[in-house]
């Protein structure tokens, strides 16, 4: 028998959950036809036709029946109950859980993944959101992402992209913001240790599955984000990392934040990909400029010109670009001068006497343009507050500038 299709914040029954993981076991994550079916249907009688090759295409059909030979079980009744159970006993063991939208800490902000998958042919993959996460590590994953931001780039990093990371993510963490990223090299492992320094929570969304640190070279930290922020991903344990992966679950990085930060990229990176889920999620999606003769900086530059992008260049623009009415960051001004105190007159007049050379009222007049009555009254003025001296041959600038190599400017 149909059920009625879910909805955001609708009660999940536990048939439904263990069908959930199932799915989540036996399909690839983002799959369209996979979650139309779930909408229409429900979870269990979605599973029932993936297993039972009735009602679903025969590239789902076989992909499935693949998964259940591969995992042991047979297209019973019985398998989301045998899968649900092996997946939580494996998640005991790895000290990870799994939850589906049945759970407190699921973050429905990822049901907006429905409208990207819409409009999948502008990513050419299937976007669907998530049927089952795997996390682990002590924080709730909801609230966590209540006030986040992903920040995402290069992995052949430069000096240039691994401070602005660090910086923004020590910065972002110290201002109570959760940073997400891929956990892969260069920009990504960059922030999370920004992140970590900072105080603040990190979640790191992963291409594989949740008992593999992935790259090798960044198991330490990975290992950290486990113990004190969050390790997510979509893959049961034992999946491997592919290049098609780490695409898919980049519109998990991008859904579950307010917005993502590109900080350096090639023309064909990934994070392009991210801020392209961004985007069409009707997130903010924020890039770095960099140096315009850099190749790991083409894609934030030809992403800039795409309508809706904000460049942004410290932890304060983009905290007012996704945060709440009245975070805004302060303007930044040159460093101030004593000239900057008068009025448009005194310094026309102030502009037009000579360092070296003292002129007479009448001769600082005709070259500032001014009236030399103007003259007259705006340089004893000027000399009162500092800027300029007198003598009996006239006014001259009270410390004359110096060049580079201390010499007088004339």
């Amino acid at each position: 028998m149909s059920q009625a299709p879910m909805s955001r914040g609708q009660q999940m029954s536990n048939d439904e959950r263990m069908a959930c993981i199932a799915l989540g076991v036996l399909v690839e994550p983002g799959s369209r036809e996979l979650g139309l079916l779930v909408r229409a249907v429900g979870p269990q009688e979605a599973l029932a036709r993936a297993t039972g090759g009735y009602g679903v295409s025969p590239a789902l059909a076989g992909a499935v029946r693949t998964r259940m030979q591969a995992a042991g079980v047979d297209g019973t009744a019985g398998v989301a109950a045998q899968l649900a159970e092996r997946m939580g006993e494996l998640a005991e063991r790895l000290g990870a859980r799994i939850i589906t939208a049945a759970d407190e800490e699921w973050p429905h902000d990822l049901d907006d993944l429905v409208h990207a998958s819409r409009d999948g042919h502008m990513q050419r993959r299937d976007t669907d959101p998530p049927l089952c996460l795997w996390l682990r590590g002590p924080l709730r994953l909801a609230e966590t992402l209540e006030r986040s931001v992903s920040v995402v780039g290069a992995r052949a990093v430069t000096g240039y992209g691994g401070y602005v990371a660090s910086e923004f993510g020590y910065g972002l963490a110290e201002r109570g913001w959760t940073i997400v990223s891929g956990g892969a090299l260069g920009v990504d492992v960059t922030v999370h240790r920004g992140a970590l320094a900072g105080g603040g929570p990190t979640v790191a969304v992963l291409a594989c599955g949740i008992d593999r640190a992935y790259p090798a070279a960044n198991a330490v930290v990975l290992e950290q984000i486990g113990v004190e922020g969050l390790l997510l991903t979509e893959w049961p344990p034992g999946t491997l990392p592919y290049k098609t992966r780490f695409l898919t679950r980049n519109r998990v990085i991008a859904a579950a934040t307010r917005g993502t930060v590109m900080v350096e990229a090639g023309s064909r990176s990934g994070a392009r990909s991210t801020l392209g889920y961004a985007r069409m999620l009707r997130r903010s999606a924020m890039v770095v400029p960099g140096p315009i003769n850099s190749a790991m900086s083409v894609g934030c530059h030809i992403e800039l010109r795409q309508p809706g992008t904000v460049l942004v260049t410290r932890v304060e623009e983009i905290i007012e670009e996704i945060g709440s009415i009245g975070e805004l960051a302060v303007p930044i001004k040159g460093a101030g001068r004593p000239e900057d105190t008068l009025d448009p007159l005194q310094a026309r007049i102030l502009d037009a006497v000579r360092p070296r050379r003292a002129m007479s009222a009448e001769q600082i007049a005709a070259v500032a343009g001014v009236s030399g009555r103007e003259a007259r009254r705006g340089l004893p003025l000027l000399e009162e507050l500092g800027f300029v001296v007198s003598s009996s041959e006239g006014y001259r600038l009270k410390s004359p500038p110096r060049g580079p190599l201390g010499e007088e400017e004339s």
